[in-house]
This record gives structure tokens, C-alpha cells and sequence, in this order.
């Protein structure tokens, strides 16, 4: 079962009485729906070209949170090979909440650096919503340190709302993990691939995102702060979340044209939900082509190049 957007109701509607059609076709043979259907189903593909040609900031915030858009699990069965996942930060604890661990890329061994969120009432508290504790961060920076040391380049996969705010976790040291994870993103000599696949939300996304190349789906957004917090903050109402959106400039387009990311990967009409292979197949190829790019630099001029990249931002905002 599809979930629609606020926005979709118009595609809804209309994909509502094909089913319909459909239906009553399956239970009654001697009637012919095929014409209509055609027809419903041309009005839907056009209604849903004109919707998406044309989202707003807070929209697009929508579809990046879409419940049945791929996830970091999503991405690793398909892209990766032998996947090894590994655990543990070796000073607290587990956190779920970042999945990282060594695996092949299109023949190429990698480490791999995710978030993930869970499509499920259990899977998403098993893995916190994918905002993750310090330990995830300094299990992150663990697998970083071992990439470095054998030469494997980094891909990291962003999907987060932000790290978890949480009292333990703020006792655990969150700032000091997030801030020594964006720090080992910045010294390490391999190449580091960034995606923002959904939500890049504040230090949570940084810390892992911080690499020489970073590209965003169309429909993702990537933000200091999520649009509702700004609002709870500037207007002391996260009602104005909509308007916090379109002033925070926090879409693909808008960070392009910023300089903040290198490229943006175009999804399905409908978002990266209604074809997720496709979505899933074009950020890998993203992904290939920066790494063979990367590959033939020197570990120092990698790590050179990737700390002026991001003073270079600076100096340009």
C-alpha cells in the first residue's frame, strides 16, 4: 500500500479508481476497464509530472522522509558485495543507529559508512530513528582508522534528522564524538564518497559526510538544523516549519548552486520510492565514477584538497 503525500491527493484520487477499476475487473470478467484505466493512468503520470516539476523547499522536505523510500540497508544489498558489518565503538556500546563495516564495490574492496532509519515500528527503534549515540560516531571513526590504515576508500551513505539529543547521550560526550569523527573525515589519506540519500540533518550528517566528493538525491535535503527546529528557535514556532524551509535553502538545487555539494542525482518522477532500483542503481554509478577520479590521487594531496574544500565553502557563504 502506497502512502501519499499531503500534496499527492490529486495523484491519490486518481490511482485510487484505477485500483478500483481494477478490482472489478478481477471479479467480473465480462467487463472491460482496460480504456479507462489508460486513460486514469495517463491523467495520473501527468499529474504527477506537474507536482514534482515544481516542489517547494518544505515539500521536498516531505519527500525525503517518505517511510517507503530506500534506506541504507536498501543501498548496501544492492551496491555492495559481502557486506561485513562491524560493532562496537571499544568503549560503550552498539549503536544501531550507523551501520559501518568493510565490503566490496563493483569489485573494489571499501568501507562502508551508513544511517539508518528502519521501515517498521521495530526496526526503527532498534536503530533509533537513525539518530545516533557518541558510540555510533566513534565506531564510525573506528572503521575510518581502518580504512586508512589498509588503503580502502570510504563511501558513506547520510541519511539522519540528526544525532540523538538524548541526556545519555549528551553525558557520553555526543559534541566531542561528532566533532572527532568530522575530524578523522578530514585527516584520513583515501578517498571519502559522500550521498545524501533522505535527511542530512545537522553535525549528525556532517560527521560523516565531511569527503572529497558529496552528492545529494534530488529530492533530499541537507540542513544545519531540521526546518521545525529553526522555526522553534526564530519564531518560538515550529509551525513556520514550511517557511523555515524555503528560507534555510536546504535542497539539492540550492546547495549546488552553493558549492556545498558536487553533484545531484536525479530520481523517478514520485521520488525515489516508486523505483528504488533506479534511484539505487544511479547513485552508484555517481559513486564509481568519483572514486575512479579520486583513486589516482595521492593519499596527501586527498587529504590537502578535502580540508581546503571545506574552507574554501566558508569563505564563498
Amino acid at each position: 500500500m502506497h502512502n501519499y503525500l499531503d500534496f499527492e491527493k490529486p495523484i491519490s484520487d486518481l490511482e485510487g479508481k484505477i485500483h478500483e477499476l481494477r478490482k472489478l475487473a478481477e471479479e467480473d470478467e465480462s467487463i472491460d476497464t482496460s480504456d479507462e484505466v489508460g486513460r486514469l493512468e495517463a491523467r495520473s503520470r501527468e499529474a504527477m509530472v506537474d507536482i514534482y516539476s515544481k516542489l517547494t523547499p518544505w515539500q521536498k522536505t516531505q519527500v525525503a522522509r517518505h517511510p517507503q523510500r530506500p534506506h541504507f540497508v536498501d543501498y548496501a544489498a544492492k551496491l555492495f558485495e559481502e557486506f561485513a558489518p562491524l560493532s562496537g565503538d571499544r568503549k560503550f556500546a552498539e549503536d544501531e543507529a550507523i551501520q559501518a563495516g568493510l565490503g566490496r564495490f563493483r569489485g573494489q574492496s571499501v568501507a562502508i559508512i551508513g544511517q539508518e532509519k528502519g521501515n517498521d515500528t521495530k526496526s526503527r527503534l532498534k536503530h533509533n530513528f537513525g539518530s545516533a549515540r557518541p558510540e555510533g560516531y566513534r565506531k564510525a571513526i573506528r572503521v575510518m582508522e581502518l580504512a586508512d590504515r589498509f588503503g580502502l576508500p570510504i563511501i558513506t551513505l547520510v541519511d539522519t534528522a540528526g544525532a540523538y539529543p538524548g541526556i545519555g547521550a549528551e553525558e557520553r560526550g555526543q559534541a566531542e564524538a561528532i566533532a572527532r569523527s568530522t575530524e578523522m573525515c578530514l585527516n584520513v589519506r583515501v578517498p571519502i564518497v559522500s550521498v545524501i540519500l533522505g535527511e542530512g540533518g545537522s553535525g549528525g550528517a556532517i560527521a560523516i559526510a565531511t569527503g572529497d566528493r558529496v552528492y545529494m538525491l534530488q529530492h533530499a535535503i541537507y540542513s544545519v538544523i531540521s526546518p521545525e527546529g529553526a522555526a522553534s528557535i526564530l519564531w518560538r514556532d515550529s509551525t513556520r516549519a514550511k517557511e523555515a524551509a524555503s528560507n534555510m535553502k536546504i535542497t539539492a538545487e540550492d546547495l549546488k548552486a552553493l558549492g556545498v555539494i558536487d553533484g545531484i542525482i536525479p530520481e523517478p518522477i514520485g521520488g525515489a520510492h516508486r523505483d528504488p532500483d533506479t534511484v539505487i542503481a544511479a547513485a552508484g554509478n555517481v559513486v564509481a565514477d568519483a572514486l575512479r577520479e579520486l583513486s589516482a590521487k595521492p593519499g596527501e594531496q586527498l587529504r590537502r584538497d578535502r580540508r581546503q574544500r571545506y574552507l574554501d565553502i566558508g569563505r564563498q557563504l
